[in-house]
Formats: structure tokens, sequence, C-alpha cells
């Protein structure tokens, strides 16, 4: 609803000015000893070393890493036993219940898209999206599965399923040579030994023939991923295949020498994956939920043996969550960053909780790179916190990154259980009900409520989720703030120069949020990075993707425009700029299904000597 002519005139910003040409960029200023985000992000644990053992087990963990039989060092002078499981192991972490009944009614649910299990291709060399490879060779079903219904109800679409599985990866039995393919990724069968330990009763036929193959095929999987695991395609990958050495370890006879050797190369990996400040180096909320659940089902494993996993595991667990949880909105939902979706509360809740870690989001992650602003507004509708988050890094490196996005200075921005700001999202679960075509669009920077400056990306976006140049340096500072007009706020202000070396301009962005949750202002600036001044102009836009359940309407001025939420409660959205317009948008959910949305756009030429953009989002009544 659009407020009178009136009450828009006493709101609007200041009209956009340019800024002096040869002006040169100045930088942001920091708090005293706090560099700049550099582009490597080598912020790696470096105190992470393998847990202390005596002087034997150093001696078997090093014979073992050489290829000495584990039975031989176990048991030297006795005959290898026959692989059969040593306990049972029940997982804290539920799965989901509805992609599981969709499993025994015969179909695999995957990001909302159904493929019949007779109609799924489960060779090694099956040409499968990520995450329906995910899914089918990693066998990850199996916890939505066991979640769906009793052992008994469950099991024969387990058995049948891996008998399909079998069938099509004969090499599985014998250990696989020279094959290649989503079936023997190193995380895909990480994840599959894992999950079949973990699960193992579904799977375990009450055929004694049937369960002996099965049982080869599990020790032979582990046997390939002692010898395979260092060929992971990245970081992630990698601590996903060790968590399933140490769990066979546990779980399989004669085990120690291959827990001694996993847990050496687990704690290793898990320094070289993770920040100092528990975020992991792809900056991706997915991956790090991967890890919290690949460290959460190893240590159901310790539990079933009755054995406590090393403090490195525990101290890892209590780093994760709280990075997680620095990207949760008011309703509890994730953020869409660097290709997740909007993750449940539900799903959240239940991570964090098998995790046994309670602590508080991190509010000023800058190693992983996201500010986050939680305050407590007045008004209307239910739950009236407000938060905002914001993108105040470069990129990850190629080698870290996951679906890796160019969405430096962007935010998102909720209030109670509805975002009014987002960004798209999605393209980690891109292959479901989201096209893989679209996938590099999600990445780019016009997915993001952001800046985009000559309708290209601030970091180039590559294929399979890699990154190129553009954002090396990023440079923020954090403060609160007293108001002329009474009540404090939290102002962050960051710049990045991924625009540098193109156009010659800096983006500078400056937000302030009231502490009353009922004003988030913001201002976008150009500033010259070089000392010479160039001519011409450079087209701009400015995109603020609204939440899907926000109803806008543009005012007849053409520069502001209301939003109304379904609480009853109403929002403008206010620009000194000349033109602001309303295009479509897609936001991407936690089931990895687009929404159709719309998004504000401010957009048009700027002079390369620079330029600045304010604009107001306000709480009415």
């Amino acid at each position: 609803m659009p407020l009178d002519d009136d009450r828009q005139e006493e709101l609007v910003l200041p009209t956009p000015r340019p800024a002096p040409a040869r002006s040169p960029a100045r930088p942001v200023e920091r708090p005293a000893g706090e560099p700049a985000l550099p582009t490597g992000r080598e912020l790696t644990l470096s105190d992470f070393n393998p847990p202390e053992v005596s002087a034997g087990e150093r001696l078997i963990r090093l014979a073992y890493r050489f290829g000495v039989p584990g039975h031989t060092l176990a048991s030297p002078f006795k005959k290898p036993l026959r692989p059969r499981l040593l306990a049972t192991v029940e997982s804290p972490l539920p799965g989901d219940r509805v992609a599981g009944m969709a499993l025994r009614a015969g179909h695999f649910l995957v990001n909302g898209v159904k493929a019949p299990l007779a109609q799924v291709d489960c060779s090694p060399v099956a040409k499968l999206t990520p995450p329906f490879e995910r899914t089918v060779h990693g066998f990850t079903w199996l916890r939505d599965l066991s979640t769906s219904g009793t052992v008994g109800q469950c099991a024969p679409t387990a058995q049948r399923v891996l008998a399909q599985w079998v069938e099509a990866n004969p090499s599985a039995r014998g250990g696989p040579r020279g094959i290649k393919g989503g079936a023997w990724k190193v995380e895909n069968a990480g994840l599959r030994l894992l999950g079949w330990l973990v699960h193992a009763p579904l799977l375990l036929s009450a055929d004694k023939g049937q369960r002996n193959a099965f049982l080869d095929t599990v020790s032979e999987t582990a046997r390939w991923l002692d010898r395979h695991v260092a060929r992971a395609d990245d970081r992630q990958g990698e601590v996903t295949g060790w968590c399933a050495i140490v769990a066979a370890g546990l779980l399989l006879p004669d085990g120690q020498p291959r827990r001694l050797y996993g847990e050496a190369g687990l704690v290793r990996a898990l320094g070289e994956l993770v920040g100092d400040d528990g975020g992991v180096l792809s900056r991706s909320p997915l991956a790090q939920m991967e890890a919290i659940a690949a460290l959460v089902d190893l240590n159901a494993c310790y539990a079933a043996v009755r054995r406590d996993p090393p403090r490195a595991l525990g101290t890892m667990l209590g780093l994760l969550v709280p990075p997680l949880l620095a990207l949760t909105h008011a309703d509890g939902t994730l953020g869409n960053w660097q290709g997740a979706g909007a993750v449940s509360a539900k799903r959240i809740e239940a991570l964090v909780r098998a995790s046994g870690v309670r602590a508080r989001p991190l509010r000023d992650a800058r190693q992983w790179g996201y500010q986050r602003v939680a305050v407590s507004g007045t008004g209307r509708g239910t739950g009236h916190k407000a938060v905002l988050q914001v993108d105040t890094s470069p990129p990850p490196l190629a080698r870290h990154a996951r679906s890796g996005c160019a969405s430096t200075l962007a935010f998102e921005f909720s209030h109670g259980d509805y975002r009014l700001v987002t960004n798209c999202g999605g393209a980690g679960l891109a292959g479901g009900q989201v096209p893989m075509r679209i996938e590099q669009g999600l990445r780019a920077t016009a997915a993001h409520s952001t800046l985009v400056l000559g309708d290209a990306n601030s970091t180039a976006v590559l294929i399979n989720g890699k990154l190129g140049t553009g954002v090396g340096t990023v440079e923020v500072d954090r403060r609160t703030i007293e108001l002329e007009r009474g009540g404090g706020a939290t102002r962050i202000e960051a710049s990045h120069d991924g625009y540098a070396s193109r156009f010659g301009l800096v983006h500078r962005r400056i937000l302030i949020l009231r502490d009353d949750a009922s004003e988030l202002r913001g201002e976008d600036l150009l500033v010259p990075s070089g000392r010479g001044g160039k001519r011409g102009k450079v087209p701009y836009a400015i995109r603020f993707h609204l939440g899907p359940q926000v109803a806008v309407k543009l005012a007849d001025n053409g520069r502001s425009a209301s939003l109304a939420l379904p609480d009853g409660s109403f929002w403008q959205f206010l620009t000194g700029a000349e033109k602001l317009e309303v295009e479509e948008s897609l936001w991407v959910d936690g089931e990895g299904r687009a929404h159709p949305v719309e998004q504000l756009v401010i957009q048009g030429l700027v002079s390369r000597g620079g330029g600045n953009f304010g604009w107001l989002l306000k709480r009415m009544g």
C-alpha cells in the first residue's frame, strides 16, 4: 500500500551525485591491528595435529600407512577374521521422512524430483545430475529410509536398492580396478561406506549368503578408501573419506591399525578444511552441514563400541556449529549463500541437536566472511526479531569452491518469519527441480542483492562450481553507533576491488540497521581506484531480490515501493536514484524448489569518476 506523497517526500534520500574526479579509493577504517582479508583465505587451524598415541601405536599406524594388512598388525599369528560388524550404530541425526516414504513406494525423491527406482541407472559411469549422483552412489537415502518406519518395514526396500546397485557395480565386491565415474569418487565412496556401517541393520539380509556378500563389499570398499582417500576432489570429500575409514576401523574386526591411520588423516584433513572461526573454506553452508553430519555419524560409531573419540573431533564440532547458526534468519531457516537454498529451521535444529553443541550464532565471522546483525523490533506480527546477513569476504579459492558464487557485499534481511531481501540461491541444489542449465546464472553477482557493474560478475564464474579472478581484497568495518534522532544502530561498511581492473571503480557499501528493527539504511558508492581519471560511463544495477511472501507495489513517483507481508505489516523502500523498477526473479528453498519472486532494481549509467546511491527500507506504522 503506497504512502501519500507528503509522507514519501519526508523519507526520500538525497539524489545520487558523482564522486569527485581523480579521487583515489580510500581504505575503509578498521580497528587497530585488524588486517584486510586477503585473496588466499589460508586461515586454517594450525594446531590440529594427529591424536596423541603411544610409540607402539605410532609404529602400527605407520606400518598400516605403508600397506601392511590390518590383521597382520592386529593379530599376526592368527588367520584373518571374516568381515562382521562389531556393534550396531544408532545415529541421532534423522533423515527426511517424506523422501523415505517415497522410497518405500518405489521412487527416489531428490530435491523435489521423483525417479522410479527401476529406471535409475546405478552404473559407475551413469550420467546423473550431482544431487542424484550423491543420492544413488553415496547411499544418502538410507538415512531418509530409516526415518520412515521400523527396520522390518524399511529393510526390504533397502536390500532391493542395494542389490540393484551391486548388480550395476560388480567391481564393488572385488575392489574396483580402473573404474571411473561417480560411483568411485572418494566422497561418494566415503558416504556410501559410512551409510552402510551406520544403517547396517537395514542391509543385513536374513539370507546368510547375501549377508556375507554385503559384508565382503563393505570390507573391499574400506580397503579401496585406504588407498585412494588422498585423491579426493577437495578437502570436503577427503574428510568424508577419512570419516568412513575411521568408522570401518571401529566396526570391523582387526580394525585398530585402520582406526589409528584414519584418525590421524581425519584430524589433519579437518585442520585443512576449516578456518580459524570454524567456517569451511568453501564458505558453503551446505558443506558446513555435511561436515557436521559426518562427524555426528562418526561419533555415533565411537559410542557404539563404547570408545571415546579423539578430543580434536569434539573441538571441531564445537567450532563448526556457531558459524552455521550465523547464517540462520529470525525464523531459523538458512540464508541463500554460496549455492545453498533456504534449508528449513527444522532440519537445522535437528542437526544442531544431534551434534550435542549448544552455542549462539557467531556474530562476526571475519575469516568465514559473513557478518550477522540480530536486533529485536517492535510492532505487529509474530517474532519481531530482525536479522541482517552480509557477505564481507572474497569468494573462496577455486580449489575450495563448491558452487562458488560471486556474492561479495550482497546481503539478506528478514523480519520475524519473513524475508524481505534475499538472494536467489540454490546453485548447489541444481539438478533437481532447478535445471542444471541455470546453475551458473544462480552463482552470478546479479543473482544476489548487491551492485552489478557493467553487467559483469565481481568475480568470474567458471564451470564445475569454480571461480576465477575478481575480488582480491575486502575491507570491512563494523561498529555500534548512536543516531541523531535517538536510539542506536549497527553500522557495517565494506568495500571490494572486484571491478577495479575492468572499470577502475571500487564498490563500497554502507548498511545501518536500527536497534529497534524499524529501518535499514544503505548506501552504495563507486569510488575511482586509480589516480588517473577515466572518461565515459558504465551501466550499473543494484538489485534487491525480495522474499517469496513479499507483495510489492511500485509508487507513482517511480522512486519508492511498498512491501506488504502476510502478517499485515508494511515496509517502504525508497531511493534517491532517478528510477526504481520491479523485475522478475526466483528464489530456491531448502528442498531445491524454485519459486517465482520479484526484485527491486535501481539501474542506469554511472560516470567512471564514481557515484553514490542511497536507499532506505523502513517499517511503516
